[in-house]
């Protein structure tokens, strides 16, 4: 079993900046990918970002030059820096890891972009 905890959401200006991170705990070893999604309002939870245990990444293409994901293999956390925020980027951010055919999934934290 794998535990993730999100935090970092809040309320922010289009334009501003957020980071959230997502913090994994229990069987982990085995954690092949891990990645951000977001569920807007009304719409299915779609990928953000995701980096591999060897730190490939790959992103949205809305996102891509506005967001970075990133990993502390010693704090077992991944990062989510979102610059240039737009409210259509306002939803739920859920982190997810991957083990095996195993996909868990965190509590998700709230982003409000506001115009």
């Amino acid at each position: 079993q794998v535990q993730l905890v999100e935090s970092g959401g809040g309320s922010v200006q289009a334009g501003g900046s957020l980071i959230l991170s997502c913090a994994a705990s229990g069987v982990i070893y085995s954690i092949n990918t891990m990645g951000w999604h977001l569920q807007a309002p009304g719409k299915q939870r779609e990928l953000v970002a995701a980096i591999r245990r060897g730190g490939s990444t790959n992103y949205a293409d809305s996102m891509k030059g506005r967001f970075a994901i990133s990993k502390d293999d010693a704090k077992n956390t991944v990062y989510l820096q979102m610059n240039s925020l737009k409210p259509e980027d306002t939803g739920i951010y859920y982190c997810n890891a991957e083990q095996g055919a195993r996909m868990y999934w965190g509590q998700g934290t709230q982003v409000t972009v506001s115009s």
